[in-house]
């Protein structure tokens, strides 16, 4: 398993970039995560070069290149959670953890799921790296939208 929620970079050249869309600045994300969540990847233009992930659910960007080259969200192969985690209907299927397939709605409605993904995240036994189109750990979007919906959990 990789070492999925270990943050240190030895790589610190162009790990922010500017989204071309909305003028913020977002983190870089691994080669494989965006050939994993794009459509038919092999017929994208995806070029030898730093691409980042944009987590502003009012952008309809996911993915940009240093060359201000943009994936949409009509590019990706399924709804990436933290663009549509506002969406608090019951049919939210939006993960907020794509390495236990945990939805918003699954997160909200049983705050135990949280405590399993602690657990297998200090196992080791994630690939956020990979699997999480922000290629980044999920606990910290997961604290932080259940805090937003104050529920929580004691631990």
């Amino acid at each position: 398993m990789s070492d999925c929620c270990n943050t240190t970079d030895n790589n610190t050249r162009n790990k922010k970039h500017i989204c071309p869309l909305n003028g913020k600045e977002y983190s870089k994300v691994p080669d494989i995560t965006l050939n994993l969540h794009l459509k038919k990847p092999w017929l994208n233009s995806i070029k030898q070069q730093s691409y980042y992930f944009c987590s502003d659910p009012d952008c309809d960007v996911v993915y940009f290149g240093l060359d201000n080259s943009i994936f949409l969200q009509s590019d990706v192969r399924t709804p990436i959670g933290i663009k549509n985690q506002q969406n608090d209907s019951l049919e939210n299927k939006a993960l907020i953890c794509y390495c236990f397939d945990v939805s918003y709605t699954e997160a909200r409605e049983d705050q135990q799921l949280m405590q399993y993904v602690i657990k297998k995240t200090r196992n080791k036994e994630c690939a956020c790296d990979v699997v999480n189109p922000t290629g980044k750990c999920c606990l910290v979007e997961f604290k932080k939208y259940l805090l937003d919906k104050k529920t929580l959990p004691s631990f």
